[in-house]
């Protein structure tokens, strides 16, 4: 029988027919992306594999980090589209979106970090934790940090300052102070005494040198290699863990009261909590609150030296409240007696907070007003662009203390509510020491203006990564202040 083969006609047809088919659904298929991204955020083209990382990079570790984030919002708007870390990220320099994320942590979004970063703070830690133990976590952690409750302890305000004393005690008349290396000191030692209840200078001294490795480690390149300053961190980290463990048993065993062991000693006794995770939970508290207060008090006095008029008018107030007090120990009285110096670290805040941007991806597909975001991109809130937009805050890039006296900014300042005002976060991941570092900062402010002057000796720019270092030093000259008030 012979085989029957198809006419030229039949196999033509059959391959125009084919072709048809492949350009019908590749033009379907083109249709869907533009109608896609017609709702996704606007967005230019980056560099292979690298993306926006190296502008990225440049403009946050820069004196201005929202550099790269401003040229583009001339570019798309308030709301855009890039490449960072290897990813589709959504940037928003937009108040209310920042909102919109801050408010549905956990619904829509979840903070999202390096597997490195999470060895090194503990994957117990409340920073880098999800659902119901970040919930759990962070209402412990609110708790205990609340300055009302820690007022209620008569040794805590008095410890605090002892800290700050012993810290400018040891600086000399007409000597070169490198400003962030003090600033640095007060800080861990602040942490380390309030969290775990260490009062004596030795050991204060040994655990801030171990979070001082472990701090560098944090932002430094994640390679575990002896030499590298992310093993030196991991050491330091496993040093720290081993003292806050052995600490815990201690606790466990004295009749004292937990408020005499810090907030360690409250953890062991009120929360039944596992040792692995108090540890963490420590640690977390000691990174977090460490560099939002050495940082803030290094702005502080940089835009201070700064801006002479502002110095002179924190020194008055602050000489005031000396004179009437007539000894070195604050109360919580003086503290809500300097409503300058107030608006001083709100303003260093707002300039030179810690807070620059956060780091979140999105859990589903995401519609907001008319934009769409798809699951897995990251999304970041550029809070640092919202706090130094001019149409907000007119001269935002001037340090002008004076404008959080103006009435009409009372309810921006209110940094649990306003959208354009959030050096501490928001929402569930908000800062739980917020108000302590405030307060930490005013006393810390109160004691070295009355106590010394200084002259800046050399030039220098503000950094805000990979430290809270200034790029050489912030260098200044001091000498004791003649006019100390002697209780």
């Amino acid at each position: 029988m012979e085989e029957s083969w198809p006419s030229p006609w039949t196999s033509v047809a059959a391959l125009l027919l084919l072709f048809i088919s492949i350009w019908i659904c590749k033009r379907n298929h083109q249709r869907t992306i533009r109608r896609t991204s017609k709702k996704l955020p606007p967005g230019g083209r980056s560099w292979p594999l690298i993306g926006h990382g190296l502008e990225w990079y440049m403009a946050v570790a820069s004196s201005h980090p929202p550099k790269f984030v401003e040229d583009q919002v001339r570019r798309y708007g308030r709301i855009f589209r890039c490449n960072l870390f290897g990813k589709q990220a959504v940037v928003s320099a937009d108040p209310y979106f920042n909102r919109f994320i801050i408010q549905h942590e956990e619904k829509l979004f979840q903070s999202c970090y390096p597997k490195s970063f999470r060895d090194l703070v503990g994957r117990n830690g409340v920073i880098v934790v999800h659902g119901q133990q970040q919930r759990k976590l962070h209402g412990i952690a609110m708790d205990m940090m609340r300055a009302e409750k820690l007022n209620l302890n008569s040794h805590f305000l008095a410890d605090m300052q002892i800290v700050m004393l012993r810290a400018l005690s040891t600086l000399q008349d007409n000597h070169v102070v490198v400003l962030q290396d003090l600033c640095r000191k007060v800080a861990i030692n602040l942490m380390v005494n309030q969290l775990l209840g260490v009062s004596t200078e030795s050991e204060i001294g040994e655990m801030a040198c171990l979070f001082s490795d472990f701090v560098d480690g944090c932002l430094s390149v994640p390679i575990n290699l002896p030499g590298f300053t992310y093993y030196t961190a991991m050491k330091a980290r496993k040093t720290i863990t081993m003292k806050i463990k052995k600490m815990i048993e201690i606790t466990r065993q004295q009749t004292r009261s937990a408020g005499e062991n810090g907030v360690l000693g409250r953890l062991v006794e009120e929360e039944n909590l596992p040792d692995d995770v108090i540890s963490d939970f420590i640690i977390n508290l000691l990174f977090a609150g460490n560099e939002t207060t050495a940082k803030t008090m290094l702005f502080a006095l940089y835009f201070l030296t700064h801006c002479p008029n502002a110095l002179e008018q924190v020194q008055d107030e602050q000489m005031s409240i000396r004179r009437r007090r007539g000894s070195d120990m604050l109360s919580r009285e003086d503290y809500e007696a300097m409503p300058f110096t107030l608006c001083v670290i709100d303003e260093t805040l707002r300039l030179g907070g810690i807070a620059i941007w956060l780091l979140r991806e999105a859990k589903v597909d995401i519609e907001y007003q008319d934009l769409s975001i798809p699951k897995g991109f990251f999304v970041v809130p550029f809070l640092s662009a919202v706090h130094r937009d001019e149409s907000i805050y007119p001269e935002a890039l001037s340090f002008h203390p004076w404008r959080w006296m103006d009435q009409e900014n009372k309810d921006k300042r209110n940094w649990r509510t306003s959208p354009f005002y959030t050096p501490f976060g928001g929402g569930a991941r908000c800062c739980p020491g917020a108000e302590l570092a405030r307060l930490q900062i005013a006393f810390f402010l109160h004691h070295i203006v009355t106590k010394l002057r200084w002259v800046q000796v050399k030039e220098d720019r503000m950094s805000f990564f990979p430290s809270a270092r200034l790029v050489n030093g912030f260098q200044i000259c001091i000498t004791k202040n003649p006019d100390e008030v002697v209780g």
